[in-house]
């Protein structure tokens, strides 16, 4: 066998870039699906229950509270353990909160279930992580239009579900169509494998240095552009998602 026949049988298989763009994008259309068209639920579910409205509405902004803080703890596993198994447990997570939603006899579960496990289960199955995984396979150049498409992705899992939940809440009641939401999150788990693989696999330049959390933290609150983003982000959120 010939050296250059030897080195080419030894070096990684070169990643299927389409295959991981289609499937990360399926990820983030089903990841921000389900909690786009949990307001629906806010009738039926506070007269079956008996529940204010500020019961329901404060239980989804646990969601959003959960869902910022749990985002960069996920990040961190993705980093240390794959992309693909938090992923696959976010995937999980988020499912059993809308089954366990379903069943909430009480404000506390409601408030756990809606607020806390889907919240967890976003920050593992979102958009942030399937532009993290686009960024290790594409290059520069394309970086920005991969982003946008896993972005906008999520966005039109919005759209979708706005008009898949109410025939599923006529049609099989609203706990039924909770739980057919989240028996359709688990289609997501074999897309995560396509995303298999850790950001310390993308080769570093030279001018690159390791750096721990508190350094990381540390630079990208000394970054304005990083700032403002995280700002208008904020704004968006708290005014659209946490105040109604």
């Amino acid at each position: 066998m010939s050296r250059s026949s030897a080195a080419s049988s030894l070096s990684p298989a070169r990643p299927n870039v389409p295959l991981i763009i289609v499937c990360g994008c399926l990820i983030a259309l089903l990841s921000f699906g389900p909690r786009s068209a949990l307001g629906m639920f806010l009738l039926p579910m506070t007269e079956a229950r008996g529940w204010s409205r500020e019961i329901f509405a404060l239980a989804l902004a646990i969601q959003n509270l959960t869902w910022g803080a749990a985002q960069p703890f996920a990040g961190m596993l993705a980093d240390r353990y794959g992309t693909a198994r938090v992923f696959a447990g976010g995937v999980v997570i988020y499912s059993l909160g809308l089954v366990a939603m379903a069943y909430a006899g009480t404000p506390v579960w409601l408030h756990v279930s809606a607020g806390v496990m889907i919240g967890i289960g976003i920050a593992a199955s979102s958009f942030a992580l399937v532009i993290a995984a686009f960024g290790r396979v594409v290059t520069p150049g394309q970086r920005s239009m991969a982003f946008g498409i896993g972005t906008a992705s999520g966005s039109m899992g919005q759209f979708v579900f706005g008009f898949l939940a109410p025939p599923l809440i006529d049609g099989l009641g609203w706990q039924v169509a909770l739980i057919a939401m989240g028996g359709l999150m688990l289609a997501a788990l074999p897309l995560t494998l396509a995303l298999r693989g850790k950001s310390e696999h993308v080769p570093s330049h030279a001018n690159e240095k390791e750096q721990n959390l508190k350094q990381a933290v540390a630079e990208a609150f000394g970054t304005r552009g990083y700032i403002l983003l995280t700002f208008g982000f904020f704004v968006c959120g708290f005014h659209v998602a946490f105040i109604p």
